[in-house]
């Protein structure tokens, strides 16, 4: 089946590439971004552009069609897994690395769209926050960690909102082995020296940190 073994394995390197820049794990983002903030190399240009993205596309498009100069028949069929294990491949395996192997915070999976926040003005002064974050210990060890909050996309002119939380962070969080469990945060936050802040409402898909000693993950 297989012709030229050259293409083959150079077809497969720029693949398994694709995929690693797109590995959810352990951080919200892909991997190839996480890798790139730590470099110091641009994420996104100020037009827009999605470097990462970019070159996963750029990679997984060579893989392609080296795979397919690669083998001497089924070459529909070929493309067609390949493309298919591109798009499902890296949450699957994030997945299963986290409900398998993995331990402590990695074992940790947050539920983003199941969790939210709530601020009430409780004087002309004083915002009182409240979130309800969902987590799950895929592990069978217990596991503590602490929690701060962050601002997905941050910029001068914006009222600040998940990021307030912070006023007593961290928050310390215990979950039993293999325990799911709603944690929900409380704090009255000063905020007679902000001068632009929210005064009431409620946020979803809210962005936090998870820390234990020098670990961490961004979710």
């Amino acid at each position: 089946m297989i012709k030229n073994k050259k293409l083959y394995y150079l077809a497969l390197i720029l693949f398994i590439a694709a995929i690693a820049l797109n590995f959810p794990f352990p951080h919200e983002n892909p991997y190839g971004e996480t890798v790139a903030s730590v470099l110091n190399i641009p994420v996104q240009s100020v037009n827009g552009w999605y470097y990462v993205g970019m070159a996963s596309l750029a990679l997984l498009i060579s893989a392609i069609f080296f795979l397919s100069k690669s083998v001497n028949k089924f070459h529909v069929r070929v493309v067609l897994i390949a493309i298919i294990l591109a798009l499902f491949a890296p949450s699957i395996i994030a997945s299963s690395f986290q409900k398998t192997i993995a331990s402590g915070i990695y074992a940790v999976s947050y539920e983003r769209d199941e969790s939210s926040c709530h601020f009430d003005m409780n004087d002309e002064s004083t915002l009182s926050g409240e979130c309800e974050l969902l987590f799950e210990n895929h592990s069978r060890e217990d596991v503590q960690f602490n929690i701060e909050f962050y601002e997905k996309y941050s910029f001068e002119d914006d009222v600040q909102m998940v990021s307030l939380m912070n006023n007593h962070a961290p928050y310390v969080v215990n979950l039993k082995g293999n325990e799911r469990k709603t944690v929900k945060i409380a704090t009255d936050i000063d905020v007679s020296n902000i001068e632009n802040h929210v005064e009431s409402g409620s946020s979803t898909f809210i962005n936090i940190i998870i820390k234990s000693g020098e670990k961490s993950r961004k979710l």
